[in-house]
């Protein structure tokens, strides 16, 4: 069974019963979307709901006989809103007709990676389009989370968090210019880095570093879409799987001023939710490239 089935609300399936829900997939799929793969072969990719915004996607093609043959299948959690602005690499895994989209997102400072979910839709946008691929599409991002907590915030008044907005404003221009060769960019950032270690080398040693650190964003593990992260709660809600009926915790996070989706089942969130609370997680990064829009 996927890792991450736990996220949206199968905690445990045996092969029997993950097999009869694949099946239930295709025959009672909400969406096909059918497209030629990049090997010139067609692919389809079944969607059904479980929830809102959340489901499985079975993709695979159909053989001579007319019977669907699935290559893979994974859970997913759809997002609301523009997550990124920048502009979107997309790469074929190398195992299957399954793809990676690739951003430089200069508010988290790490080359962003994520699990592309809508493949029908690019691809037949690159087929209709001969192979071209628009440079100005946004990001739709959401992450799945196999486990987590709540931690409170940190407090700050007025002053201080304008401060940390103009902090952060000022790096990101420093970012920008230093990604186009800005020499005397790259100095400065260097030396805030610099400085940023110093401080806090010396205030960990009476801190808690959650006391310290805000927020943040970084890889986790040896699979390039998927991170740790902390993050401020802006809104969240709950919502049920319709076949297990676990109840799934949904939050919008900011990080880093990157805000996106995290859903994650209520049995593996250790604390209470809230407006302005921090949430500490690992989670599988997902997103749409808004192709059309």
């Amino acid at each position: 069974m996927h890792s991450f089935m736990r996220a949206i609300g199968f905690e445990q399936l045996n092969n029997v019963q993950l097999e009869e829900l694949l099946n239930k997939v295709v025959a009672s799929h909400d969406y096909i979307h059918t497209a030629t793969d990049s090997q010139g072969n067609e692919f389809v990719q079944y969607t059904m709901h479980i929830g809102e915004s959340m489901g499985i996607c079975a993709c695979g093609s159909y053989l001579e006989n007319g019977e669907f043959s699935m290559d893979y299948y994974y859970p997913f959690f759809l997002g609301s809103g523009i997550t990124s602005h920048e502009q979107v690499g997309i790469e074929k895994h190398a195992d299957k007709e399954s793809y990676a989209a690739v951003c430089d997102d200069i508010k988290v400072g790490v080359t962003l990676i994520y699990f592309l979910q809508n493949v029908g839709e690019y691809l037949s946008f690159i087929e209709d389009s001969k192979g071209g691929f628009p440079s100005n599409v946004t990001s739709t991002m959401a992450g799945l989370s196999l486990g987590g907590k709540i931690i409170l915030p940190i407090n700050k008044n007025e002053k201080q968090i304008r401060k940390n907005e103009k902090t952060n404003q000022n790096r990101n221009h420093l970012i920008a210019a230093a990604r186009d060769g800005d020499e005397d960019a790259i100095e400065s950032l260097t030396l805030e880095d610099i400085d940023t270690y110093s401080m806090i080398s010396r205030r960990i040693a009476n801190e808690d570093i959650l006391s310290i650190v805000d927020s943040y964003f970084m890889p986790h593990g040896i699979e390039s879409d998927q991170y740790s992260i902390l993050g401020e709660i802006l809104n969240y809600y709950y919502v049920s799987n319709s076949f297990s009926q676990d109840r799934i915790c949904v939050m919008t996070v900011d990080t880093n001023d990157l805000v996106y989706n995290i859903c994650i089942n209520e049995n593996d969130l250790v604390g209470v939710p809230a407006v302005g609370r921090r949430f500490k997680g690992n989670i599988w990064m997902q997103g749409t490239v808004n192709i059309r829009n």
